[in-house]
């Protein structure tokens, strides 16, 4: 019996202390060109805290402290690709210096990220952080 299970994965929400929005250019498909949050999959025997920053990291060069769990974000539309459920972290920087890479083409803290169109469901988690953050 062959199993079909979704792909896992893990994004971070990410405020400055004026509260910009980390965000990063995608430089693949899908939405190549668009604004996302930092993330990605989480690779086996890794834990989804783990994957995060290190997708943080790898994708912003920023270092992070995970604050809390925002939610579990599992619509199997959510990602063209396929089913993919996403675990979405609140995070506080310990620097603000930022340097795109992997699969970002660039990424900075964007201080009108309320007018951006956000690829994926990402708007959604990062409505869900704000009512978290209040």
């Amino acid at each position: 019996m062959a199993f079909k299970m979704p792909a896992l994965a893990a994004d971070c929400v990410v405020f400055d202390r004026v509260g910009r929005l980390l965000l990063i250019r995608r430089a693949k498909a899908p939405f190549k060109g668009a604004y996302a949050l930092p993330g990605g999959f989480v690779e086996y025997g890794e834990p989804v805290e783990a994957a995060a920053l290190r997708e943080l990291k790898e994708e912003t060069g920023v270092e992070c402290k995970i604050v809390r769990l925002i939610g579990v974000y599992s619509d199997p539309e959510r990602d063209p690709r396929g089913h993919t459920v996403s675990t979405a972290f609140l995070v506080r920087p310990r620097s603000t210096k930022v340097v795109g890479g992997d699969d970002a083409s660039e990424a900075a803290f964007v201080s009108d990220w309320r007018e951006v169109k956000l690829a994926f469901d990402h708007a959604k988690i990062v409505a869900d952080a704000l009512k978290l953050r209040a």
